[in-house]
Order: structure tokens, then sequence, then C-alpha cells
């Protein structure tokens, strides 16, 4: 993707500047098509100027299956992780299941024995061969208990990372197209608490109007903190992809994160009340965030 769009006026690079409207729309309200990105601002500049087409196939060793606005860099297999089926694409790499691993080679190799024939000695064939030591006969059953071993270590070190994403991760990151539903431990019973029914059912779009209570989020979710969660965690409950969270924070200067956030859930769900949000916000332990929402029943009016 260029660094670099062909609008002064959006700097969000998946828009472009509508006269009509005079505000920045996303380029598509549509699926993008597998194999292709959108191209910076659409290919169009302020005046409605084209200087390239909407979308762009996908470069070599990168992928989009219609889920992003651009492509990914395929992933490449694990250390002894044999490769399914190669990136293409429209399709990021597959690995496979289990760890491919070397077996002993058990060919077995025949046997000279010396036998004591006067002063000298010389060789003779083996009498028999259950008489024969052979390393053979201990390879096999060395490879199976090897074989056995890898695999308990690699359940083992499975399980340590499996107890380590529970408990530092409460949401998976971005997989699919669309947003992740509401999970969590909480029941939106302490949210009940803090919000009254009536900000609860309005719109998220009111979060967008009330420029007061929208300054205070951003203000308390924006900053990037190790002790609390912020709004990168917030985007990845949404099931924005980390390229595009990684590109907004860049763009922090001229455009909060939190509003481009809120600008694209509304946009992709409509439906989404601030209801949504809070129990989002809940569920990352952000009552602080939370309470600044219950400051939208001052303009219960307006809305």
């Amino acid at each position: 993707m260029s660094n670099t769009g062909h609008s002064q006026k959006c700097h969000d690079l998946t828009t472009f500047w509508d006269k009509a409207q005079r505000t920045c729309i996303p380029c598509t309200n549509t699926p993008i098509k597998p194999g292709h990105e959108i191209t910076p601002n659409c290919g169009l500049d302020d005046d409605g100027g084209r200087h390239e087409a909407t979308t762009k196939p996908c470069k070599t060793n990168t992928f989009n299956n219609g889920s992003s606005f651009h492509c990914k860099p395929c992933s490449t297999c694990p250390l002894r992780f044999q490769t399914e089926r190669p990136c293409n694409t429209t399709a990021d790499t597959v690995c496979g299941k289990v760890p491919v691993t070397q077996r002993i080679p058990t060919t077995d190799f025949p046997v000279t024995t010396l036998a004591y024939q006067g002063p000298n000695l010389t060789p003779t064939s083996p009498p028999s061969r259950p008489h024969n030591v052979s390393w053979a006969a201990w390879a096999v059953p060395l490879a199976i208990l090897i074989s056995i071993l890898l695999a308990a270590l690699s359940a083992y070190v499975f399980g340590l990372k499996r107890k380590r994403a529970k408990a530092f991760c409460r949401q998976p990151a971005y997989i699919n197209d669309g947003f992740a539903p509401l999970t969590g431990s909480s029941n939106g019973s302490d949210v009940e608490d803090i919000l009254c029914a009536d900000i609860l059912s309005a719109p998220l779009q009111t979060v967008l109007d009330n420029l007061d209570v929208l300054e205070e989020l951003v203000i308390l979710l924006d900053p990037e903190s190790h002790v609390r969660k912020s709004t990168k965690h917030l985007a990845s409950h949404c099931a924005f992809p980390s390229t595009w969270i990684t590109y907004t924070y860049s763009m922090k200067d001229s455009k909060s994160p939190l509003k481009a956030v809120l600008e694209g859930v509304t946009c992709k769900n409509p439906d989404w009340t601030v209801g949504h949000l809070a129990k989002l916000l809940k569920h990352m332990e952000r009552n602080d965030a939370i309470a600044a929402l219950a400051k939208l029943k001052t303009n219960k009016t307006e809305v």
C-alpha cells in the first residue's frame, strides 16, 4: 500500500472525499474481491479526478481473502511443520497440524564375527542370525521411544501456550470479516446499574454526536498502556484487523483512533447501540469509560 494518498482532506486511505456530501466516505460498502486490495483514497483526489483504479491485485507473497481492505503478508510454517498448501493471492499458507519427525533407518547390515583358529584370527560367517547382535534390533524401539517423547513434549508445550493465551488474551485476534459477538464473563448487569435504559438503547452514533463525551472517551482510551486496556483492545474486540489498528494509530496525530473505530462500527453495524459499547468496555474492565457514557443523559432531550 502506498504511504501517501491522493487526497489532502481524507487521511484515512480507505476513504475518499465526496464533494456533494463534503465528507470522507468509505471506498466501498461491499466486500473486497479476493486477491485484491483498496488503492489509496480509492484512486481519487479531492476534485474527483481518478489517478488509478479503486482496487489493485495483491503483490507477490501477499494475500487477501476479501475480508480486509488491504493484502497481508503470507505466513510461513513453523520449523518442522510441513506446508500442506502454499500461499496464493486469495488464501494464506496452510501448515500441517502434526510436526514432521525424522525416522531412524532400520536397514540391517551384515555382521562379521571373528573365530579363533590357531594363532591367527580369521573372519567367519555367523553361525545363525539369532546369535548376532545387530544395531537394527534396538533401533526400531529407540525410534518409537523418541517419537513418543517428542509427541509428549509437543503436547506439553502446546498446553502451556494455551494456558498463557487464556490468562492474557480474553478475545481472539481478527479472523473473519464482520464483527465478533459480545462475549465474556460479564452478563451486563453491572452496566445496567451504571447506565439507564434510555442510554443503553440509544444508537451508537449518539456517542459520536456528543463531542464532550467523545472527547472524554478519547482521553481515557486512546493512550497506550501496559496496565489498562485501550482503543487497540476495543478495536480487536470489534474484529478490526491488526494491520488496520496499526495504521490507525500511525495517523493518531490527525485523527483519534477511537473515533475511527466508532465510525467504522456504525458504518458496518448501524443497529449497534450504546449498550453494545458499554458491554465491551465492561469486558475490558474500563468502568471509567462506562461512567463517561453516563453523561449522555444530560443531552437526552436532544437525542
